[in-house]
């Protein structure tokens, strides 16, 4: 008996890298150098970015600040 592939959405599942956080998720924004005003304390991720050849980039967004930032995946810590 012949074995069948998976569809082949779900066959690229299994390569492709991953967000390490899922929409919603609150997280501690690791301010760097272009950071250093960014509010203290935690962060709701609002919007997954794509990532370039390194990492994954999210929109996140603190209920202490009016406006929404980006961060790097590595930016970002539970």
């Amino acid at each position: 008996m012949a074995r069948q592939l998976p569809p082949r959405d779900e066959r690229q599942d299994r390569t492709q890298p991953k967000h390490k956080y899922g929409l919603g998720t609150i997280v501690r924004l690791i301010p760097g150098p272009l950071e250093r005003g960014a509010a203290q304390g935690s962060y709701k991720i609002v919007a997954l970015l794509p990532g370039d050849a390194s990492e994954f980039s999210y929109r996140i967004k603190s209920t202490s600040e009016p406006h929404e930032r980006v961060a790097r995946e590595s930016q970002l810590t539970r």
